[in-house]
């Protein structure tokens, strides 16, 4: 099968305070993202939510409507944003080509009816990170290379932070129904990522880390702001992120991460900041 699929459901803050690891890896950690020669995808019920990974090798991988959607095709009532990680690469939608070279990102528009991932080498294939929501209206197919996307330069290497935010897939470089995504390089030196640490009770976010060297690991933290816990992650692993948990990480080294969100609105500022002062 090229399409594997787990679905994921909603959780109470209150029962998530009684979690153990086990239990709070086996919810929100996407262990498993890029798979070779396959397509695996997450669908969470956080705002019908979808994440996964296409690894294509020497075919083309054809993502096909997975059951829970109920659709005759995967964009039928949804929009897609993904982003390369690996070699370069191609997706083909209803017949017309978009290469994306590393760190380049397409927006898939609700309508299509035929996405088809490819690698231009086999041996060093393509990673195509994709993020998928629920889309009322068609926009249209776009891609955005990391050129063009719209760069913020925040954070200091005084407080460990210093980083430049791609906003790739946002309301001020294409269309989207809901869906917004974009990727955050840390500086050498800096390992803490959005801080201060945030939630957003009108969206839920999923943060995939990549670029994380051999031997080295992030730590995501997560929960309200008064109850954290934390899941240590690897080099492609993505974590899930629910409207009341703040989403922040450290790492052993500095990395890069994609965040992706979906929810009520798209502005991107739209967020309750908790200082580090009062997280607990």
């Amino acid at each position: 099968m090229a399409v594997i699929f787990e679905e994921r459901h909603s959780y109470h803050p209150d029962d998530f305070k009684g979690y153990d690891t086990a239990r709070i890896r086996k919810e929100f950690l996407v262990e498993k993202v890029m798979d070779t020669g396959v397509i695996r995808l997450v669908y969470s019920h956080i705002d019908r939510f979808i994440v996964g990974g296409a690894v294509p090798t020497d075919k083309p991988l054809i993502l096909a409507p997975i059951e829970p959607l109920k659709a005759p095709y995967f964009c039928y009532r949804r929009e897609i944003g993904v982003m390369n990680v690996g070699g370069a690469g191609s997706i083909t939608v209803d017949g017309k080509k978009y290469e994306l070279g590393f760190k380049d990102a397409l927006y898939i528009g609700k309508g299509a009816q035929e996405v088809a991932f490819s690698s231009d080498n086999a041996t060093n294939p393509a990673h195509f990170y994709i993020n998928s929501a629920p889309a009322h209206k068609t926009f249209p197919t776009k891609r955005v290379t990391l050129a063009e996307a719209n760069k913020l330069h925040v954070g200091a290497l005084e407080s460990s932070n210093e980083r430049t935010i791609n906003q790739l897939l946002i309301n001020t470089v294409v269309e989207t129904c809901q869906l917004q995504m974009g990727m955050t390089e840390l500086a050498p030196g800096s390992v803490w990522n959005t801080m201060p640490a945030h939630t957003h009770g009108r969206r839920n976010e999923v943060y995939f880390y990549f670029n994380v060297p051999e031997n080295q690991a992030v730590c995501h933290f997560m929960g309200q702001p008064q109850e954290t816990r934390h899941i240590w992650m690897h080099n492609e692993q993505a974590v899930i992120s629910p409207d009341w948990s703040i989403h922040s990480a450290a790492g052993t080294s500095n990395y890069i991460f994609i965040w992706g969100m979906a929810g009520e609105n798209l502005d991107y500022d739209d967020m309750n900041k908790v200082q580090p002062t009062e997280l607990k």
